[in-house]
């Protein structure tokens, strides 16, 4: 009997054994080959690769500590195809780390902006198959299952459904390991991630702030401190409370062109447009620099992101010549790597926005669409913008056919948003259709319906927020209500529109105009003059080319000589 229990003994040692000797085992060369991973030398341009400091604890061998710490700073600066690159490195050198493979289904999840494609699904699953099989820490493996559920059944559940499943395996860590600064940081971009945009009361954005601001007097050199400051307090409402944060990220991350823009976000919040400006220039020139080393045939697309914000910034301070040079460039542009939502929205609105704001509307109503190496019908809601600006150029030139067939097609890009259940885009859309219906209503001489169509899309607009990667509405639609107003002869409402419109986008150039315009015709003769020194306060260049100025500064010269007199 005693021998018996011997023998069972020594054979559930052998099996444990080989059970462990099983788990501990790397995966083979062709299991890493089949997944593809980014490869290559690490690529920054200016600072040689600064992107802050980060400390993050695994049980992966000590001598790719150093390599791994810089994999995460990449990834908390969004420069995801370096922080893949920088992970697989990791995995060249210790195959069986498993937290390097964690880090490449975080590379390929790109938390704040489009859903990941379905090779970056499968890729981020299949590297986190081999995650899970690995030995690894407790907390390690909730790191793990955290991102597993980003990947779980991907084919069958919607991405807002599994970003809200990421927040809530991020919290546990969060909870569990209260000292895991790491654990911390990653739940907040978390909660970033599944913020309803519809939410007016901000609950997940302030939370998520609440965890960033109790760790960045700590953290002042931590890129994901600051970086996702600026993404939690990019709202109107909350926007002054990430500007301590977007003055310190460029110097944090200056090897980032991603960390160089990032600060225009709050720039642009607060209608800080000379810092804007800055700050993008320097990003662009940056993003131009990566294309560049890294071989990119054409352009990054992080240059032409920069480009949106910077036209949109020179176009509040009056600088049509400068925004103009931009739009003359992009038009040059005819390759963009990665061809994604970015390089579609910037396509869509830079020219837009140019004759929009500018009230070009000859031009407006011919614009052409930019070929490039990308097909609009994958950017429904980007090429709703094209449509949206030729219908309000159709509309003022009084050619209400071609306007009518505009329509048609923002009403059909809206049905392919809202069959493919992307919520979100599909209502902005629905904004420029009511937006467009009003216009025309007014054309058509039914005021009372124009105003009531105009007044429900400016109240939907109030009720969203723009998405993560834009600088703001093509025009806000309030705005384009006070316009409304005005060709009504209602100054008074219309003074109201506007004023509305600036405390969501401070020093707006048309808004300030059009509120010292309806000041000015109600009779509010001091209202008028602040409005109108706003407006020359900013738009204070040496060549400013609005003609709008020139009124602005016939007022003010005239009421200074009247006072005077």
């Amino acid at each position: 009997m005693k021998k018996l229990l011997l023998l069972l003994l020594i054979s559930v040692l052998l099996m444990s054994q080989q059970s462990c000797k099983q788990k501990n085992n790397a995966p083979s060369k062709d299991l890493i080959s089949e997944i593809n991973f980014k490869r290559g030398q690490l690529i920054s341009c200016g600072a040689d690769k600064q992107f802050g400091t980060i400390e993050f604890e695994t049980s992966c061998n000590g001598s790719v500590k150093k390599d791994f710490n810089l994999a995460v700073k990449l990834l908390h600066s969004f420069e995801y195809d370096e922080a893949e690159k920088a992970f697989a490195k990791v995995i060249d050198e210790e195959p069986n780390c498993a937290m390097a493979y964690w880090g490449i289904a975080m590379s390929n999840f790109h938390a704040l902006w489009a859903p990941p494609t379905e090779a970056e699904l499968k890729k981020g699953a299949k590297a986190i198959q081999i995650a899970q099989s690995l030995k690894k820490s407790i907390r390690e493996g909730d790191y793990i299952n955290a991102i597993a559920s980003l990947y779980t059944d991907w084919e069958k559940v919607d991405h807002r459904t599994r970003c809200i499943s990421f927040e809530k395996a991020m919290e546990k860590v969060y909870t569990k390991y209260p000292d895991d600064k790491e654990g911390a940081v990653f739940y907040a971009l978390a909660l970033d991630a599944a913020a309803d945009p519809n939410d007016k009361s901000f609950a997940k954005q302030k939370k998520a702030g609440a965890i960033l601001n109790a760790l960045y007097p700590n953290e002042p050199n931590h890129p994901g401190v600051a970086h996702y400051i600026i993404h939690t307090y990019d709202y109107p409402q909350l926007a002054q409370q990430g500007l301590v944060a977007a003055k310190k990220y460029a110097s944090i991350a200056p090897s980032s062109a991603h960390a160089l823009h990032m600060p225009s976000h709050i720039f642009t919040r607060l209608g800080l447009w000379d810092e804007c400006i800055n700050s993008n220039l320097a990003s662009v020139s940056s993003a131009k620099c990566y294309a560049e080393a890294a071989g990119i045939k054409g352009h990054w697309d992080e240059e032409l992101h920069g480009l949106d914000y910077l036209v949109y910034a020179y176009l509040q301070k009056g600088e049509n010549d400068s925004a103009k040079k931009q739009w003359d460039y992009l038009k040059a542009v005819k390759e963009v790597h990665p061809a994604n939502f970015k390089v579609a929205y910037a396509f869509a609105a830079i020219p837009s926005r140019y004759l929009l704001e500018n009230k070009l509307w000859q031009q407006a109503a011919n614009l052409k669409v930019t070929r490039a190496n990308f097909a609009w019908k994958d950017f429904p809601w980007q090429e709703a913008i094209i449509h949206f600006t030729r219908l309000m150029g159709s509309v003022h030139i009084g050619n209400l056919n071609a306007a009518k067939d505009e329509l048609k097609e923002l009403n059909r890009l809206h049905d392919t948003l809202t069959n493919q259940k992307d919520t979100y885009k599909a209502n902005q859309v629905q904004i420029q259709i009511k937006t467009s219906e009003a216009w025309m209503c007014l054309k058509e001489g039914r005021n009372d319906e124009a105003l009531m169509l105009m007044q429900l899309a400016a109240d939907m607009e109030d009720r969203t927020e723009k998405h993560p990667v834009t600088p703001g509405e093509v025009i806000p639609a309030r705005e384009l209500l006070g316009d409304m107003l005005l060709e009504m002869n209602k100054p008074d409402k219309a003074l109201e529109a506007f004023e509305a419109t600036l405390q969501k986008h401070p020093n707006r150039f048309n808004a300030l105009y059009g509120a010292g315009i309806a000041a000015e015709k109600s009779r509010n003769m001091q209202k008028a003059k602040t409005y109108y020194q706003q407006l020359t306060s900013i738009a204070n260049s040496i060549n400013p080319t609005r003609p709008e100025l020139e009124k602005a500064r016939l007022f003010l010269f005239e009421k200074n000589i009247r006072a005077k007199t």
